[in-house]
Formats: structure tokens, sequence, C-alpha cells
């Protein structure tokens, strides 16, 4: 890198934060052991078929007395697509391992798994590190999809090991790449090969997560992009007024994603898959409701709007699932034949007498450019190529023709202009948000750790996320716990659980309660670029989905619910509306003397005081006129008035604060107008108070 950008000059400087194990001056980290976890299914055959690595108990750690750690060799593989914050977790990895133990050594095996089989590594030194701080991309080592699964491969990757003394491997990358990690892991004790194995997860879809992984790196920045370009596009839809923009967001396997752009962005309508199958809604009753929002729309005089779709959405339908099914065994079973069809009728007449009658109905009723894609956008196994097939287009074509039906029977009189998009590599390599530059160096900490101290068959983990890295927690999982059988083809295959929308979970209830306002009226959110300047609660927000996720615990660990029943200006709530408000919220801890409130800016959050002392400081910024205990609000003028901040607000002794950013803040008082009428009586007793002590 002989040039780099001025915002990648001062964003190299940046120091990730960690969780406290690792940053205790004079100490060293030691496991401790928790529960021996097993998975949720399928447990005789998966002890059957890892018996070493099977039943490790939850491991966590906890500092102890300095103490020298051994010197590790350790080779890290960048596996499977990119994800902002890989070149962070190798950082981290690079940075414990010489803390830990100066002669340590980090190897990075070039262009992914196969860099391990093949013998092709490198060794990283701090010179080669420092130039990928807190940088996007996978190309300090290059990254592949090699699959790692046969014993011959295991074989190969030993001998690599050997030939350059490493002892130990870290694998960053998603469900499968952590999967093969788990096989290498068990092979390697199973043939007393003494080479630990430790896995990372990474995934921008957010489907690599559970009781214990909170939240697969890259999943925090990739949707910040996304959410940024799609608030550009409501901005523009909503200053042009003429277009429906139908945009395909990255999820495969699952929606989360697209519910996290929803959640952020407020567009008029998210389909999300999970909801969809457990539904069994078909092709044609998703095109019904998005029709009918565009008729509706265009009654108010509003023929615009903007559709979020997950890629994978078209492999939820029902019969269209059951059509990819048939087509993909036909196709495997006669591939040949099929290619050497040179005419497309012959192709279409050769499809429609092998499907059954239900799939054929199914494949005549899709526009033909979408029947191609599934013919011939195939993998190496015959398979549909389901990120390939354009869904955006098929719903626009489809509910163009509805509403020209629609039109010709005199209900609709409307206009449809629709515009396509779809956001993909925009977010897999982005410079990484703070939270995921903190999450991956702490993963990349804790993975070292792991090693350190002897383990292998280990998912590296960070937990407590939704709160600031001072309440980080650190430790290991087993990755047999994560697993499960799947068929494939024709056989039974221990793999990594992918995980789906939760349709019970706080995310997508907080969408249901709010989507069908958002596709009647223009109630769209702008977030713009990922901010890594700035106050904390802009720049190390997390996401909607993991603040909802983790409401619940959040609860719990700050007995929020007993400070805002206490609360003189919270206590009329119902427990409903207080669960609810803790669970949009999130925590900023404070230290005396740091100002959080400052005079003269513009109000882009509403706080409450969870413990500790606030005080409110005259004009000479010196004398406090007022002084903010648990339980108390602030932050309501400028936000209810829409004016600058009137005074400091400053800490006066260790504590936290809960802080709601405007646009939710406003979201709640639209729902519980009584705390809105309480806020505004506050904030003009506070003004009459705060001019008369001046």
């Amino acid at each position: 890198m002989n040039e780099i950008s001025i915002l990648q000059k001062h964003r190299s400087n940046y120091q990730p934060k960690l969780p406290p194990v690792f940053i205790q001056k004079e100490t060293s980290v030691n496991l401790r052991e928790g529960e021996r976890a097993e998975p949720q299914s399928d447990q005789k055959a998966i002890n059957a078929r890892f018996p070493r690595t099977y039943g490790l108990p939850l491991l966590t750690f906890e500092t102890t007395e300095k103490a020298d750690l051994p010197a590790i060799k350790a080779g890290v593989v960048l596996s499977g697509g990119q994800a902002p914050g890989g070149h962070n977790v190798i950082a981290g990895l690079f940075d414990a391992l010489k803390n830990f133990n100066d002669k340590s050594e980090l190897y990075g095996f070039l262009d992914g798994p196969s860099g391990l089989i093949d013998n092709k590594c490198k060794l990283l030194t701090a010179e080669i590190i420092d130039q990928y701080r807190n940088t996007g991309g996978f190309d300090i080592i290059g990254s592949g999809r090699t699959k790692l699964e046969k014993e011959e491969q295991f074989d190969k990757a030993a001998a690599t090991c050997r030939s350059w003394g490493i002892n130990a491997i870290v694998v960053i990358g998603g469900d499968d790449s952590n999967t093969n990690a788990a096989m290498l892991a068990e092979y390697f004790l199973q043939k007393d090969i003494d080479i630990k194995v430790i896995g990372c997860p990474k995934t921008i879809d957010g489907d690599l997560k559970n009781q214990q992984v909170e939240i697969s790196f890259g999943f925090d920045t990739a949707t910040k992009v996304y959410c940024e370009l799609l608030g550009n596009i409501q901005r523009d839809d909503q200053s042009a007024k003429k277009y429906w923009h139908f945009i395909r967001v990255m999820g495969r396997s699952a929606s989360h994603i697209a519910l996290e752009c929803a959640l952020q962005c407020h567009p008029n309508i998210t389909v999300i898959s999970e909801e969809v199958a457990d539904k069994g809604q078909r092709l044609k009753e998703i095109v019904g409701y998005i029709a009918g929002v565009v008729r509706d729309r265009s009654l108010n005089g509003m023929d615009y709007g903007v559709v979020v779709i997950p890629e994978g959405l078209i492999e939820f339908i029902p019969e269209i699932k059951k059509l990819i099914a048939e087509l993909n065994d036909l196709m495997a079973e006669h591939k040949d034949y099929f290619n050497g069809l040179t005419n497309p009728e012959d192709k279409h007449q050769f499809i429609n007498k092998n499907l059954t009658a239900e799939s054929a109905q199914a494949f005549a009723s899709i526009p033909e450019e979408i029947q191609w894609q599934l013919l011939e956008d195939r993998d190496p196994h015959g398979n549909v190529q389901v990120s390939r097939i354009e869904t955006e287009k098929l719903l626009i074509d489809m509910v163009g023709d509805l509403l020209r039906e629609s039109k010709a029977e005199g209900k609709f009189s409307g206009k449809f202009s629709p515009q396509y998009h779809f956001f993909g590599y925009e977010g897999r390599c982005a410079a990484p948000s703070n939270f995921d530059a903190d999450y991956c160096y702490s993963l990349g900490y804790a993975a070292a750790a792991l090693a350190a101290c002897g383990q292998s068959g280990y998912m590296a983990q960070v937990a407590n996320l939704a709160e600031p890295p001072g309440n980080w927690v650190a430790g290991g999982i087993p990755l047999t716990m994560m697993m499960n059988l799947e068929r494939r083809q024709g056989r039974d295959i221990p793999v990594i659980r992918k995980a789906l929308v939760n349709l019970n979970g706080g995310p997508f209830k907080e969408f249901v309660r709010q989507r069908d306002g958002w596709a009647k009226g223009n109630e769209y959110i702008y977030p713009g670029p990922i901010q890594y300047f700035g106050p904390a609660e802009i720049c190390d927000r997390t996401t909607m989905t993991l603040a909802l996720e983790q409401g619940e615990d959040i609860l719990n660990i700050l007995h929020g619910l007993d400070v805002l029943r206490d609360s003189d200006v919270f206590s009329e709530l119902g427990p409903e509306a207080i669960i609810r408000l803790l669970s949009m919220v999130q925590r900023l801890y404070i230290k005396p003397g740091q100002v959080v409130i400052r005079r003269g800016e513009l109000g882009q959050c509403f706080y409450i005081v969870m413990d500790g002392e606030l005080e409110v400081m005259g004009k000479d910024d010196k004398t406090p006129v007022a002084t903010l205990r648990k339980g108390d609000p602030f932050g309501e003028i400028a936000l209810l008035t829409d004016v600058p901040r009137t005074a400091n607000v400053v800490a006066r002794t260790d504590g936290s604060v809960l802080f709601l950013d405007s646009y939710s803040f406003k979201d709640f008082l639209a729902e519980f107008g009584n705390l809105g009428d309480k806020l505004e009586k506050l904030g003009a007793e506070r003004l009459k108070e705060l001019k008369e002590k001046e």
C-alpha cells in the first residue's frame, strides 16, 4: 500500500476496545469451565462422529497472576466470502500472541483453505499487520471457498503445519467453514496430531448465531452500508415522487439483513422469507400484497415507494421451492441431454414434460427471463444458484401485470414506474464500523487465548455485545454444540445450523408492529454513512437486531424496570411500555467530567439516568443549576422543540445513562402520548428554572 486515503490514515490509528479480561496489567488469562454443551438435536449421531470434541464445556476467560504463556506458531485462514473486520481478527490474533509471549509467530495461509492444503503461506510481521488495521477486505492473505472435508486434505494440512512448525490453526469463516474446522480438530485429536484448531464466526448474512454467539462479525458494518444506500434511495424517492424501487439485499438462507434494513430505515414494504414459509404464502399472495400497497398509496397521491426483498426469498415460496427441488433433480440426472438441446422450445418442452403438474404450472407463471435463470444458472452439482435469480425483477413484472389488470377493471388509475437494485458486494469489504473493529479485534484475542491455553475444537466467543466493551466477556464455545444433521446429496451430513429470523423474537415483533404504518405513510429514516469519529452514542451504536434481541437481558442486568417504575416521569407507563422502551435503548457509561450534552449542538438523543449523578451547567459552564439522578430523563427539550441544546450536561460521578435516538424517541411518544405531555411540561419547567438561575 503505497498511498492511502486521509480517512484510512486516521482510521489506522484507532485502537480497538477489548473486554476487561484482556487489558488488565500484570495479569494473565486463565480458563474457567462451565457446563458441558451438547447440540440441540441429533446428539447421538453427532457424538458418534465427533467422539473427541463432543460434550466439551463452555469456557470463560478470567484473570490470574502474571505467568508466561507458551510461545505459539499459529496459522490463520480466511474462508468464504469477505466480511468487514476480518483484518482486525488477524490483528487481534497477532497482538495477543505477541502479548502472551513475544516469541510467538503468526502465519497466513494464502487464498483460503487451499493455502493450508497446498502449503502456501507467509509470515505475518508487525509491518504487514499495521498496514491492514481497521481496514475492510480480506486482501492481507486472500480468501477462498475450498472445503476441508476429506482425510486426504486433513493429512496435507497437518504436513503443511509441520513444515512450518505451526501448532495452532485459526479458521475465520461462516457456518460451513467452522463445520470444516470442527472436522479438522476432531481428526487431529483422533490421530494424536498436536495442532489446535479454533474457529471465528464470520458472515454478513447474520445467520451464524445462537444463544452463545450473539452476532457474527461483518453484519453490523454491512447493514450500516446497505442502510445508508437504502436511506439515500428513500430520500430520492420522496424527492422525485414517481418511482417504486425494488431492492434485493444479501441473505440467501435468512432474512436478517432485510429485517435490519427495515428496522433502521422504515421502507414501505419488506418481505421476510421466514414469514412467507411459516404462512405458506404463495407467489400470487406476495404479489397481491405488494400490488395492494401500491394501489392504496396511489389513492393517497403517492405513486412511489420502496420494497426490500431478501435474495433467498424465492426458495421460501412453497410452490417455487418445490419447483426448484424438481429442477435440481431433473437437471442433475439429465444434464448432458438438456445441454445438448439447441432449440429453446425443445428445452421448455423437455422441462414441462418432466415436471409435476403443480410445478409445471408454477414454472409457467413466472416471467421467461426468470425461467432461464432457474434453468441455466447452476452450480457444479446441478443445483439452482438462488442468489443469482433476480427476484426483484420477478416481482416487478408480476406486480405490473396485476396492476394493469386492475387498471383495465377500473380499480387502479395511478402510475407504476419501477426501478430495481441489488445491494451485495457494496457491503462486504467496507471499512469496519467501530463495533465490528472492536468485536473482531476481541475475537482475535479470544482465539489466541484459546490456543495458548491448549484448547481445540472451539469457536472464539465474545458476549454481552449489546453493552459497551467494558462489559464484554470473552471465552470459547464447542463447535459441536452448534451442529445438527442435514440431508445433502443423499447423505446425512453434520453441519453448523443456520440461524433463521425468529418470528417470535423482538426484532421481528417490532417490525410487525410498525409495518402497516410504514406501508401507508412516508416514515422513512435516513441513517447516513457509517460514523467513525464522534460521540459514542452515534459511532459505537450496534444494530437494531442486536439491541432488540438482547433487550430482555439488558433489562435484567440493569434492573431498568425498577428504575423507571420508581421515576416520577415514567411511573405511569405500564410494564409492557417500559419493557418496550428498554428494548429500544442502549447504555452509555460515564466518567466524572464527561460532557454528555453540549450547549448549542443539535439534539440527536434522549437520555435517562440509570445510576450516578450528572449536573446541568449554567451559562458560565462552571456553576451547576440542577442535578440529575437515577430515573431522571434529560435531553428532551431539544427533541421536542427542535432547538439546539440549551445547556451542558456533565457527569459528576461514575455511572451510566440509557440513550434513545431522536427517531425512536418520537416513535415511542407517538404511541405513548401521555409521556410526551409529561416531558413537555417537564421541559417547560426546566427552561424556566434555567433562566431564573442564570
